[in-house]
């Protein structure tokens, strides 16, 4: 194994390496070899910024895997069994985590998690002397040859210890191979989301006492501020959020929709306002809220229509399942792996007993998803039912309803970021103009504007199908131009034991 102060010096020397590359080759006022300062950062070339910064990330993880490692030791010289004599009371601390943060000047949630994870990562002994792997091996080499962050290794060992008493080892160890790999390359917003599936895959009967937890932590405080403003401050569970969220984002879509269509000032009238909307999408969403509180507010009873459309993602004989148990004489196992519709070659998916919902991480109970049924239209992922057809060729522009269902089924949200579901639109990957391509799920691809916009610009190549899509690179991102996974086969990770 590599000595932790021979990673650094390596790190360190491609820093500095990095650093002296990264002036312009212009700049004849730097000698070869010479070092930077930092007042000359600005004097970087946009790649040798770009360069420079990967480098110092990677010493930063080397970094921080060695404070793990040391806060991990002072936590068992500070266990309490010494007393008076633990290595923090001897420095007027009171316990490890106030000793390693006053020591590194870090907050105490993150000297927490540099013991949290010095602890899982760490070499341990038998109660003979014998050596033993680290209680999360794969994580321990991930961070130690700095392919990780902190933040990575604390998501997947936390996790792991939280579900350990009620998942077999042989389970554990291979979700800690599984997500130690794909925390090496994804985003930490991606690994997140693999993280919450997992725990629902390794743990289905927690899924359902947590909901409830974070249901009693509901709350909203409203708060009149000096200055005149009202602040309101709320937290809620996912099934109580969803339709708040459903229906401010309707609005606000609308506003956008519009806002697109606009034909700017030409002295023709182009559907839009008369007078420009500058609002913020942070405005959009507070004036949303208020039409909403109006509507109800002014109508002389409520509606007995759906309040708001929520997609849920669970089969239709889970969601069934559920609801027998609220019959009397009713009985069901609810044991049966569920296989979402759509999922024919990516793996298998949580226990018929989850799910989710459209627009959040979260895996839910199919209990929890039944309460929902009662004054929400729930939506669940039986595509193309009641003979919706999920291909119409060149009849109609605009993916449908159900296409887009459909399309949320494979791709999870942007097909390529990531990013969550309510900021995406379905576009076509032959253009319908341009390329005649037609609205049908296998030229259909969930995008944000962002990688939209970067696809066409940068010349990526995007193959879909029904139960996956791919990104092929332009070569000079990748010569070989190999396929990259999208959609939500990235972080709906297969179950491995």
């Amino acid at each position: 194994m590599t000595h932790p102060l021979a990673a650094l010096e390596t790190d360190l020397g491609a820093l500095r390496t990095e650093w002296v590359g990264a002036a312009p080759a212009f700049d004849a006022g730097v000698e070869a070899g010479a070092e930077r300062g930092l007042d000359d950062v600005v004097a970087m070339s946009d790649a040798g910024l770009v360069r420079v910064l990967e480098v110092a990330g990677e010493l930063r993880r080397q970094i921080d895997a060695l404070l793990a490692a040391l806060a991990a030791e002072v936590d068992q010289r500070s266990d309490a069994v010494f007393g008076a004599d633990g290595l923090a009371k001897q420095h007027g601390q009171r316990n490890a985590i106030q000793l390693v943060a006053s020591s590194v000047g870090a907050s105490a949630r993150q000297a927490a998690m540099l013991v949290r994870v010095g602890v899982a990562t760490r070499p341990r002994a038998s109660f003979v002397g014998e050596s033993l792997p680290p209680r999360r091996p794969a994580v321990a080499g991930a961070l130690a040859s700095g392919a990780i962050g902190l933040e990575a290794a604390d998501a997947i060992c936390t996790m792991l210890d939280r579900v350990a008493p009620r998942t077999s080892a042989a389970r554990a160890e291979a979700y800690d191979g599984e997500l130690a790999a794909f925390a090496a390359s994804v985003p930490y917003s991606l690994l997140q989301r693999a993280v919450t599936h997992a725990e629902a895959r390794l743990d289905p009967d927690g899924v359902e006492p947590r909901d409830e937890a974070l249901h009693e932590q509901r709350s909203l405080t409203i708060t009149e501020e000096a200055s005149g403003m009202v602040r309101l401050h709320g937290r809620f569970d996912v099934v109580t959020a969803a339709p708040i969220r459903a229906a401010v984002e309707q609005l606000v879509t609308d506003v956008l929709q519009r806002r697109r269509q606009a034909t700017p000032g030409d002295g023709t009238d182009g559907g839009g306002p008369v007078i420009d909307d500058r609002r913020s999408i942070s405005q959009l969403q507070a004036d949303a809220l208020a039409d909403l509180a109006r509507h109800a507010l002014g109508c002389a009873e409520m509606p007995t229509v759906s309040k708001t459309t929520v997609i849920v993602r669970m089969q239709a004989d889970a969601l069934e399942s559920a609801l027998a148990f609220e019959r009397p004489g009713a009985a069901t196992d609810g044991s049966v792996e569920a296989q979402a519709l759509m999922r024919g070659q990516v793996g298998p998916t949580a226990s018929g007993r989850l799910g989710s919902i459209d627009g959040f991480d979260r895996t839910m109970s199919a209990a929890t998803l039944r309460r929902m049924a009662a004054d929400a239209e729930i939506i669940p992922v039986v595509l193309g039912g009641r003979s919706e057809p999920l291909d119409v060729g060149r009849a109609k522009r605009l993916f449908t309803r159900a296409q887009r269902i459909a399309l949320a089924e494979r791709d999870g949200g942007c097909a390529s970021c990531g990013r969550n579901i309510g900021y995406v639109d379905a576009h076509h990957i032959r253009w319908w103009e341009r390329d005649t391509g037609p609205t049908d799920l296998d030229n259909g691809a969930l995008l944000c504007t962002h990688c939209h916009h970067q696809v066409h610009r940068d010349g990526w190549r995007i193959i879909a199908r029904r139960h996956e899509i791919r990104f092929v690179p332009p070569p000079h991102v990748d010569p070989e131009q190999r396929p990259r996974l999208g959609g939500r086969a990235r972080f709906e990770l297969r179950d491995a034991a």
